[in-house]
């Protein structure tokens, strides 16, 4: 199993979720994280999802 870390932005900075995911591998974190942003509501917002390293996994602005 691997950290992930979430962060999704407002347009002013404001951070609205800040928290580490755990996923088996880095293909789970991009298909189950994408599901999880979604139930969040804010796949529509800034948000990125990466792996310990820094790697982005997910992102959008």
């Amino acid at each position: 199993m691997e950290n992930f870390r979430f962060t999704a932005f407002e347009k002013t900075g404001e951070v609205l979720f800040d928290e580490v995911w755990t996923f088996e591998n880095e293909e789970m974190a991009k298909v189950e994280g994408q599901k999880q942003i979604e139930e969040k509501g804010v796949e529509n917002t800034t948000h990125r999802l990466v792996n310990s390293t820094g790697k982005l996994v997910l992102f959008h602005v």
